[in-house]
């Protein structure tokens, strides 16, 4: 595993339950900023069965960027955490936004 992935990996496992955080967040915390997208690629690439916690990662609007399937199986996730998410997949990021600290 490359370093840029096992600083995302560290942060993304750090993210408490009931909160979430963005791609962007996380790219920065990790001490490479403006590398959102290539997060949300390590994101869509873990094995099946991760326990990394993927779920509390979304976009910088406070949505699930994930469509059909994949995005309910993700919203599911975070309502079982106390998170709510609409339909679409949308949240109040002012709410449950972790900090990273």
């Amino acid at each position: 595993m490359d370093d840029f992935s096992a600083q995302i990996y560290t942060q993304v496992h750090q993210i408490p339950h009931g909160k979430v955080t963005t791609y962007g967040d996380i790219a920065k915390f990790a001490g490479f900023p403006g590398y959102a997208r290539q997060v949300g690629r390590l994101m869509a690439t873990l094995p099946e069965g991760s326990t990394l916690p993927w779920h509390r990662v979304v976009n910088a609007k406070g949505e699930i960027s994930l469509t059909g399937h994949d995005l309910q199986r993700q919203r599911r996730k975070l309502i079982d955490e106390g998170v709510e998410v609409s339909e679409a997949g949308r949240l109040k990021l002012k709410q449950y936004r972790w900090d990273g600290l």
